[in-house]
């Protein structure tokens, strides 16, 4: 109790009057989100269970809490105690263990020594004879009793920002490893929890002696305290925290030196690995390294405490880092005891680039074997493709999770899988004229030809939801283009997209290139698989809006191809002989799908017609739901109910019906509310047609067909690996030549640039040379 109470700031008073009430209801009320505590001893196993944590320990290197020759980083510190202040509000219990004492002091014990010089040399010298001064070199444990105050006194000030009180600990090796000394420093923790008081931990640099060598690590119950990262591993385990947070001035651990060439990031380190990393330098003004990280965070492991070690000076993520640890995204590095059976993610994509350069490499004759192979596969093992999707939609319906429409697209048929062997057909005799075909040919000049040719994107990721369809699909596109392809399916298709990948590897396996399309079936979110800007050259998301603008949101280095809605119109002019199929096609054929009627927009001379009268009872037998808009609902008595948006892709037997004046208005309509997917004109009028097609700005424009011909199959591309609304690149239904790009081959006599100047020998020529058809390089 006596450390308790020499511990506790002023503002304590302050923060019980606030809360009108003792602070131990308020974290009792707040614990409420923990129902069932973890019992400490075992550490989590993956990412995803570290939301689970309630009791932290947060530590704060040198190179976080500092700044070189600037004193403290201010702005760091303030958003790390922001964050600490969500996962307060969450109801966990944080504990800070803080560097920087030795370095703010060496610095503020700098500036002291060169003030007082220079007063000196003023008095006696004048201050025109002012010599070059110099600092002398500063003694550690000097420089961290001038350090701790201020490092203290500016937490205080920003956690009483929040009313949080602070409370400030000062331990040595001493205090662990003497018993009494150790249960008054775990009293004294427990209390400052009980009270909501953040303790803030520090080696005493002032008294400490210097580490002795043969005391470190020497089993779980005993840990030398010779920095602040054995400090925080021995105090997690000693307080039995949940997660152990490291911040350094590195994005985590790295197989080699950062900076060298090939030092790649470790996302989840396991005991044993010590021996394939390569260490480098310590931290610029701690006193520890990466090695004495990476042992300490062992030892934490070995004691039951779960341990990150991350990046807590990067201004992109600083802001978030603690908040994106705990919620369990792939930041830092994690250590886990528990190592999955198969690869990780980083290694499926590696895998896949590797075998994906042999499928590019294949004659076009082969992919297309490997094509008509997955064709022949998806009919002849329909039965077990089936079972395993009946399981899926057993269990998709008894959880109750999804709506109709992701059930509708959950479901496999016979049907289906005809149609997607006839589709995978049709692409295999287009995949001959694929990768490598020459677009345009050069002659430079004289024995000096140049190729544009075409050439596989890389390595593709696509992210669907509920469409089991899309893996054979995207497979066979991906086959024919020569891509590697790593695929993420939704949970509620498991069963089905575990054994049509099992069947594309086995298509694969005819020219040995199985790994070139994984399956991603670890615990991945979505958004991390986002962040391999390094590794993925282009992601396709097939799925809800919602998922669209996710990963639009998160992939902020990697181009994603793709549509955020299909808000489709049809609008009806004056001039149509309505035909009710086209109608009835475009919404009710099937609604949950991207290119299905969103909106109906009526030319108000049809209104009260018995075309529209008939229109209507077509929708209403139909069991579609009617939507007016606000001028629709203008010409109704009792009208249905009004729409709450013109952009609401409704994804279901719904439908949105308003009033235009004019074609050209209808056009307006379409740009101001539309998603640049599909939209279609009904009318006799070819003229009036013709203007609607050249002046709508959508990737599908239709005159007198239904929108759902929006398709890769019916357009006859064999397959689409889905629709895009983009202005760059690919545009619509994106098939085979979506997925391709370009390079340059020149081919010369050792020539070079010198050869064209003024005084050299040679002369452009730039000649087009014609390409016969289906030239390849």
């Amino acid at each position: 109790a006596m450390f308790a109470r020499l511990a506790l700031c002023s503002r304590l008073p302050s923060r019980i009057w606030r809360s009108n009430v003792c602070p131990v209801p308020i974290r009792a009320f707040s614990q409420a989100k923990f129902s069932l505590p973890r019992p400490h001893g075992k550490s989590f196993a993956h990412r995803s269970q570290l939301k689970q944590a309630k009791r932290i320990v947060v530590k704060l290197g040198s190179a976080v809490v500092t700044r070189d020759e600037c004193g403290l980083a201010l702005g760091r510190l303030a958003s790390i105690v922001e964050q600490h202040d969500i996962m307060w509000n969450q109801g966990r219990e944080m504990m800070i263990v803080t560097s920087g004492a030795v370095a703010f002091g060496k610095q503020r014990l700098r500036h002291e020594i060169l003030l007082s010089q220079s007063v000196r040399q003023a008095l006696h010298s004048g201050q025109n004879q002012l010599k070059e001064m110099s600092v002398p070199v500063l003694e550690a444990r000097a420089c961290a009793a001038a350090g701790q105050s201020g490092l203290m006194a500016l937490y205080e000030a920003m956690f009483t920002q929040y009313s949080t009180c602070t409370a400030q600990i000062l331990v040595t090796n001493l205090d662990f490893h003497d018993e009494q000394k150790r249960r008054n420093l775990n009293s004294t923790l427990h209390e400052l929890l009980r009270m909501n008081i953040v303790p803030i931990i520090n080696t005493n640099d002032a008294v400490v002696p210097p580490p002795v060598p043969s005391s470190d690590l020497q089993g779980v119950n005993v840990i030398s305290i010779k920095d602040n990262d054995s400090l925080a591993a021995r105090l997690a385990v000693e307080m039995k925290a949940d997660l152990l947070i490291a911040l350094s001035d590195v994005e985590g651990l790295y197989d080699s030196p950062p900076g060298t060439d090939d030092a790649k990031l470790i996302d989840i380190f396991y005991p044993g690995d010590q021996q394939s990393i390569t260490y480098g330098t310590k931290s610029r003004v701690g006193l520890g390294g990466m090695e004495a990280k990476v042992k300490a965070a062992l030892w934490a492991l070995q004691g039951g405490t779960s341990v990150v070690i991350a990046n807590g000076t990067n201004p992109k993520v600083t802001g978030h880092v603690i908040t994106d640890i705990v919620e369990g995204k792939k930041v830092g590095t994690f250590f886990s005891e528990v190592k999955p059976a198969g690869p990780t993610v980083e290694q499926q994509t590696e895998m896949a680039r590797h075998a994906g350069r042999t499928l590019a490499s294949l004659d076009p004759e082969q992919r297309e074997e490997i094509i008509c192979c997955l064709a022949e596969l998806l009919t002849e093992k329909k039965d077990e493709i089936l079972s395993a999707n009946r399981r899926d939609m057993e269990l998709a319906t008894a959880s109750g999770r999804l709506s109709q429409p992701l059930i509708n697209r959950l479901s496999l048929s016979t049907a289906k899988l005809n149609s997607l062997a006839i589709g995978l057909r049709q692409l295999a005799v287009s995949s001959r004229d694929s990768v490598g075909r020459v677009l345009r040919r050069t002659r430079v000049a004289n024995n000096l030809e140049l190729e544009q040719i075409t050439v596989p994107i890389g390595v593709l990721l696509v992210i669907f939801e509920s469409r089991p369809d899309c893996l054979p699909q995207v497979s066979a596109l991906a086959i024919a283009s020569g891509n590697a392809l790593l695929l993420k399916g939704g949970k509620e298709a498991s069963n089905t997209n575990k054994i049509l990948h099992q069947l594309t590897q086995e298509a694969l396996s005819l020219h040995g290139v199985s790994d070139a399309i994984q399956l991603v079936s670890t615990r991945e979110e979505v958004e991390d698989l986002c962040r391999l800007d390094k590794m993925i050259d282009l992601i396709i998301p097939r799925g809800s809006s919602q998922l669209v603008r996710d990963i639009q949101r998160a992939a902020k280095g990697i181009p994603v191809l793709g549509h955020s809605e299909g808000v489709c119109h049809v609008y009806i002019d004056s001039d149509a002989s309505i035909d009710k199929a086209i109608i009835r096609d475009s919404k009710c054929d099937y609604p949950a799908a991207c290119n299905a009627m969103e909106t109906l927009l009526i030319h108000r001379d049809l209104l009260r017609t018995p075309i529209f009268d008939q229109l209507i009872d077509m929708l209403r037998t139909e069991h579609v739901k009617i939507h007016a808009g606000p001028r629709f609902a203008s010409y109704l008595t009792f009208s249905p109910s009004e729409v709450k948006s013109l952009r609401t892709e409704y994804g279901d037997l719904e439908c949105c019906i308003e009033v235009v004046d004019s074609m050209q208005e209808a056009v307006d309509h379409i740009h101001k509310y539309g998603s640049s997917h599909t939209d279609v004109i009904i009318t006799e009028n070819e003229e009036t047609a013709e203007q609607f097609l050249q002046q709508v700005d959508s990737a599908c424009v239709f005159w007198n067909s239904s929108s759902r011909f929006a398709d890769g199959y019916r357009f006859g591309l064999g397959a689409e690996v889905g629709i895009s609304t983009a202005r760059i690149h690919a545009r619509g239904p994106v098939g085979l030549e979506g997925l391709l790009t370009t390079k340059w081959v020149l081919r010369g006599e050792g020539h070079t640039v010198a050869d064209f100047s003024e005084q050299g020998s040679m002369k452009y020529l730039h000649e087009n040379i014609p390409i016969p058809q289906g030239s390849f390089s």
